[in-house]
């Protein structure tokens, strides 16, 4: 919600800048529900999601193995994670199945996410740890994140802000429809 600060009595001295809330964005920066044991009995987020229909875990599609599935603080419009159903924290642990698949459904990722929204690049990887930066170390997820020419705009470098042009929900929809 973009507000002007003559519109928020209190908020300090005037300065002609508009401001962007984004108050939702706090649960995941403190940290609220983030899973912290080691096990899928702590309330995982992956584990939870499965059980869910498509629409509401929004899923895009899902394999024997692994799943994919939005990220629902994304980088980009379209920033799938591809995700095993099993509860494990690390790449070595994988067996030969998951292996096979979480580069399968990576591949798709990349075909539908061109496909639904004509992405021209892509960062793909995991985050293993805490260390590295993985926001759920307990359960092992890669990302997929789209890019396009040209996406990085003032918005992320100067307000450390993303805008997102269409809803979870849609998003979802039209890469599940992109899906082979």
């Amino acid at each position: 919600m973009l507000l002007d600060m003559h519109d928020q009595a209190g908020a300090g001295a005037p300065d002609n800048f508009g401001r962007l809330w984004t108050p939702h964005r706090m649960a995941y920066i403190k940290g609220e529900n983030k899973p912290t044991g080691t096990g899928p009995e702590d309330g995982c987020p992956f584990d939870a999601i499965p059980k869910m229909s498509d629409e509401d875990g929004l899923i895009v599609a899902r394999g024997e193995t692994v799943y994919a599935v939005l990220n629902l603080y994304p980088y980009n419009s379209g920033h799938l994670m591809v995700v095993p159903y099993r509860h494990v924290s690390d790449y070595d642990e994988l067996v030969a199945a998951e292996l096979v698949e979480l580069g399968e459904f990576t591949q798709k990722s990349l075909r539908a996410l061109r496909k639904a929204s004509g992405a021209q690049g892509f960062n793909v990887g995991m985050n293993l740890g805490d260390v590295a930066g993985a926001g759920i170390a307990a359960h092992l997820h890669q990302h997929v994140v789209p890019r396009w020419g040209g996406d990085t705009n003032f918005m992320p470098v100067v307000a450390q802000t993303k805008v997102l042009p269409q809803l979870l929900r849609d998003t979802r929809r039209l890469i599940a429809e992109a899906w082979d």
